[in-house]
């Protein structure tokens, strides 16, 4: 008869345990020492060798001949245990013993000497599970039992057990194994078994167990119907050829591909996908994502491991970290609307809307994710390269300024020559300042807004996009040009520091140099700074006791 992998493989030793060497150490040196505790708990997740190694060490307790520790497995003890013919070694599912009088009984049990090993053993399975009345009467024999007694309780969730039940009794944790671990003892028995397993098939299999090894055997064991297992076989017998669906979808939704997008939603719906279940597994994939952005070295330990390193990479380097957490946040507000509504497909079809179009999202991790968007392309945006007939006009120094100055002894100061202003300068086109002026100069408007208007549409095409409404609009940015400068006076908050980049100031600076034929100083300032800011009128204490007495005579 066919036995299934997972218990053809059960551990019967502590070193056959895979991947939890800090308990089953210690359970040797205890059973070497004799140093054992009357009362065990092994807290950990399904399927990582909780009831496996309390089986071990019940055999070990009793066993006649050990070896280092593991129970030798050849004794009439041992091979009792092992085909359950040994009744002292009692297992007990506390899921459906949950009851006191169940704990009675056994207490009352318990009490008798064992009559053919060395102690009586009470392995209590999934003991969270017990009831109030049920940990009660279980904690005295607990606390004081016989000296041929030991109890091995396992569970899941320790949240659940009583503190005076934690107290009597000696906790081991059992960890989740790492998914290294797990494909290669895959491998071990896919060779013992003559399976031809891909080392990239088990790492996938390692991955979808969450860290237990039976989840991996039992895995193993659906797909050994095939001659070779890959990565394909995997993904066709375990149902997850959506899962590269879902990838596109989200491909689709960061490329703003919104007719594909929908059109591929579609599909899934109408091949019986369920809207939760579809936006769950997207939200799966983009948390995987995440976790590769936020820890590059460290990531693919944290994964679910149902979508390959590479395609995570990816869509990853697609989005910034705040964007992630954003369409995180976004589909898993959707998933809740789900639940709510009559109308599940069009809630799904929204949030995929949504996530096509960022500013559809009004919250503040969506704002965040523009902001770090728009961040990204000022970063990615190339150095602005100086045209070569540019020429920096070199500063001049005046004979104030020089006069506070202590010149060294060897300075010819002669070489300076004194500045003469012009009377008519400010009065001149700005065009007409710059011999090489374009040849429409003497048509340019003299007014600031005008030539700003003309200056911004010849720098529109190099700025970021989300600037120009912000220096466009005359109630966010003033602009002041004369004819050597120009300034900006930009209302503060958020775009303030990015319009007063060096990269932006030198893309104003060129479309300035190529409408005016000028080359400008350009600076830019907080609003409050405008010299068109009038203050209001004070008004006197007098004017306003006298309006008081005006009015009430």
């Amino acid at each position: 008869m066919y036995q299934a992998l997972y218990r053809k493989w059960r551990p019967k030793t502590f070193d056959e345990v895979v991947g939890q060497q800090h308990i089953t150490d210690t359970l040797k040196n205890q059973i070497i020492s004799g140093r054992l505790s009357h009362a065990y708990l092994f807290i950990g997740t399904r399927g990582t060798g909780k009831t496996t190694c309390a089986r071990i060490l019940a055999k070990a307790l009793n066993c006649q001949s050990p070896v280092n520790g593991n129970p030798c497995c050849k004794c009439p003890a041992c091979l009792g245990i092992d085909d359950g013919s040994v009744l002292d070694v009692v297992e007990i599912d506390a899921a459906s013993n949950n009851g006191v009088d169940n704990v009675r009984q056994l207490r009352d049990e318990a009490v008798f000497s064992p009559v053919s090993v060395k102690k009586r053993v009470y392995i209590i399975d999934e003991v969270h599970m017990l009831s109030p009345p049920a940990f009660n009467a279980l904690l005295k024999i607990l606390e004081e039992p016989p000296e041929h007694l030991t109890f091995i309780l396992a569970t899941t969730e320790l949240n659940k057990v009583p503190a005076t039940i934690l107290s009597r009794c000696q906790r081991h944790s059992f960890k989740r194994l790492d998914a290294s671990v797990i494909a290669k003892h895959l491998l071990y028995i896919a060779s013992q078994e003559h399976f031809e397993l891909e080392e990239n098939a088990a790492a996938l299999i390692a991955g979808l167990s969450e860290g237990g090894m039976r989840d991996a055997l039992s895995l193993l064991d659906q797909c050994s119907g095939h001659e070779r297992i890959d990565t394909d076989t995997v993904y066709s017998v375990m149902g997850l050829t959506g899962n590269r669906r879902t990838a596109l979808l989200m491909d689709h939704t960061i490329r703003r591909d919104t007719d594909s997008a929908l059109a591929l939603f579609s599909e899934l719906w109408k091949d019986g996908k369920d809207p939760v279940t579809a936006l769950t597994e997207l939200n799966t994939l983009q948390r995987d994502c995440l976790m590769i952005s936020v820890a590059p070295k460290t990531g693919l330990d944290l994964v679910s491991g149902a979508y390959s390193p590479e395609l995570l990479r990816s869509l990853a380097g697609k989005l910034t970290k705040a964007e992630l957490i954003s369409r995180i946040d976004t589909v898993a507000s959707y998933i809740i609307k789900i639940k709510d509504s009559k109308s599940p497909r069009l809630i799904a079809e929204l949030c995929i809307i949504s996530l096509c179009d960022p500013a559809l999202v009004e919250d503040v991790a969506a704002l965040r994710a523009r902001i770090t968007r728009l961040e990204a392309s000022l970063t990615k945006r190339p150095v602005f390269d100086i045209p070569d007939d540019y020429d920096e006009p070199a500063p001049r120094r005046f004979e104030s300024e020089m006069a506070d100055d202590e010149p060294e002894d060897d300075l010819d100061l002669s070489q300076f020559d004194e500045y003469q202003p012009e009377d008519d300068l400010l009065d001149r086109p700005v065009g007409a300042l710059n011999p090489d002026a374009p040849e429409n100069a003497d048509e340019l408007p003299q007014d600031s807004a005008s030539l700003w208007k003309l200056i911004l549409e010849s720098a529109e095409a190099s700025l970021p996009v989300g600037l120009i409404p912000i220096l466009a609009d005359p109630a966010k940015t003033l602009c002041c040009i004369d004819a050597s400068s120009m300034k900006l006076f930009v209302e503060p908050g958020l775009f303030f520091n990015m319009i007063k980049s060096q990269d932006v100031i030198l893309r104003l600076r060129s479309a300035a140099l190529q409408v005016t034929g000028r080359s400008l100083a350009v600076t830019v300032e907080e609003a409050e700074a405008a010299p068109s800011a009038e203050k209001k009128p004070t008004r006197d204490i007098n004017e306003l006791k006298n309006f008081k007495e005006t009015r009430f005579i």
